[in-house]
């Protein structure tokens, strides 16, 4: 048997039995709950944020509660769904290793037929949140599912699958803008591409986690590409993420406020990249898991800028 093709060995089990999922859920919704990370809530967090903060900077004033929420349930929704496509789609690598093998694809839990079954049902859903939206909204949308299916295919093809991963993951900030304003402003624009940028930093650490077993199953990252220089780029990515959500904020006409604010919440990305030790699978984790408190602050600089520029 080819090296490839037999079991890497590594300690961590991607899929734990202690959650809340066992605990609770029924027994046979569990591997479903699993396959769309229900357990693991980091990814629909970095996926929603991009959509609150340009709900909040386009609003006048607070936004909208029940915008706000149904941008959560969409999230919570449609980062499911991509989790279940990237499982399809790396279904023949999870099982050889051993971190992944457990996943409810590959461990045989949940059949092939199943898995698109269940993908149809959130996708399903998924509309169904869209549609409470302006048509503007539902068609910026719609626009991002072609780099939803194909983001999990990046890594077999090149080092920059993070790239990917960067314009799907933030394509709410031009959903969320054009559901407030019924536009794409120049601003919303800004903030997408801040958002990329924060993708390749923070989506790089995580991925040194995986780098011996990315080598030894053929797929690429840019954790590979870039090595122990990547605390220098993850700098430089963050530097840019920080200069375009200022440019944001300006294009927005937002009170002065959120630029003192915007830096301090830029601290915290600083504090990843002194702090990251590249081979330490748990530092890299803690540091990628993160940016949720980064992304909480950028959107509280926001919501204060705002508040504040209206006399609320």
């Amino acid at each position: 048997m080819s090296q490839v093709n037999q079991p890497i060995q590594n300690t961590k089990n991607d899929m734990p039995s202690d959650g809340w999922i066992d605990r609770f859920a029924p027994l046979a919704s569990r591997p479903y709950l699993k396959l769309a990370r229900l357990d693991r809530p980091i990814g629909t967090w970095l996926l929603l944020l991009p959509c609150w903060w340009s709900t909040a900077m386009a609003s006048n004033g607070a936004p909208s509660l029940l915008m706000m929420v149904y941008f959560a349930i969409g999230a919570l929704i449609m980062r499911g769904a991509g989790c279940v496509v990237n499982d399809l789609a790396d279904r023949n690598f999870d099982g050889k290793v051993e971190r992944t093998a457990t996943r409810p694809i590959p461990s045989g839990q949940v059949k092939v037929w199943q898995a698109i079954a269940f993908l149809g049902l959130l996708l399903l859903i998924g509309l169904a949140i869209l549609v409470q939206f302006r048509i503007e909204a539902i068609i910026v949308g719609i626009c991002s599912l072609p780099l939803v299916i194909t983001y999990p295919f990046m890594k077999r093809i090149t080092y920059w699958p993070q790239a990917v991963l960067g314009l799907t993951f933030n394509w709410g900030a031009l959903v969320g803008w054009a559901a407030v304003t019924g536009t794409v402003a120049p601003a919303a624009v800004a903030m997408y591409v801040a958002g990329f940028f924060w993708t390749l930093g923070y989506d790089t650490i995580y991925a040194h986690q995986d780098k011996d077993d990315d080598i030894k199953i053929g797929v690429k990252s840019l954790a590979l590409r870039l090595g122990d220089a990547t605390p220098r780029w993850a700098m430089g990515f963050y530097t840019v993420t920080t200069l375009l959500l200022g440019v944001s904020g300006v294009l927005a006409g937002l009170h002065w406020i959120y630029f003192p604010l915007l830096a301090l919440a830029c601290l915290h990305l600083a504090w990843q990249v002194a702090t990251v030790k590249l081979d330490d699978s748990a530092n890299c984790l803690k540091r990628f898991k993160s940016n949720r408190d980064f992304g909480l602050m950028v959107l509280a600089a926001i919501i204060i800028a705002n508040l504040v520029g209206t006399g609320l």
